[in-house]
């Protein structure tokens, strides 16, 4: 297990180091995404004036406070408490985030399936995975708002956020393949198998 600190954006090279159970923290900018901008996005074709190549985006609807634009608040938005959201039912977005907008990482929690999986191993991204119930802490490791577009989704905005030292996140699902959900899906099923057995129950 290697821990990286990769500063976004990052290239194909830099993704395909990675493996599952490395631990990467980020710098410099993450975008935060969620179902319905990615429904806009890429059912309704609308466009977006942020470049996400070779970017990270979190799975996320924030919790912000509306204030005057200022040099600390330049999008008019406070962070209050970002956290992560269940990246499940946003699979069918894996493979068009990545060869539509170049994004290299995605952040979430609970995992995603196999298209994922499938477009990490052909198109050179990974699955950084996040505890659930961590919100406060994420939200301190966001230094600033820098940016919002698509804002009349608001909170599925499509944000731009200042970071620094975000993570570690767990490499989840890497760009050969692996997958720690698949792990442990296999050994469940090996215990699961040897527990029945004992018991004299034969699946």
């Amino acid at each position: 297990m290697t821990h990286y600190s990769l500063a976004t954006p990052v290239s194909e090279e830099a993704i395909r180091k990675l493996r599952i159970n490395d631990t990467v923290t980020l710098q410099n900018t993450l975008f935060g995404i969620r179902d319905a901008t990615q429904i806009h996005m890429f059912d309704h074709d609308r466009k977006t004036r942020f470049d996400l190549n070779g970017h990270a985006v979190i799975h996320t609807a924030p919790n912000v406070r509306k204030v005057p634009v200022s040099k600390q608040f330049p999008a008019g938005y406070e962070p209050i408490c970002i956290g992560t959201t269940t990246s499940d039912r946003m699979e069918r977005f894996t493979r068009p985030l990545m060869t539509q907008k170049g994004v290299r990482m995605i952040v979430g929690k609970g995992g995603m399936r196999e298209d994922s999986a499938e477009a990490f191993k052909e198109l050179g991204g990974v699955y950084l995975a996040i505890i659930g119930g961590t919100a406060a802490l994420e939200t301190t490791w966001i230094e600033q708002i820098e940016d919002v577009d698509m804002d009349d989704l608001n909170p599925e905005s499509l944000w731009r956020f200042k970071i620094k030292d975000f993570g570690p996140l767990l490499v989840a699902m890497d760009s050969h393949g692996g997958s720690i959900y698949q792990e442990v899906k296999g050994e469940v099923a090996r215990k699961k198998d040897a527990v029945l057995k004992s018991l004299g129950i034969h699946s």
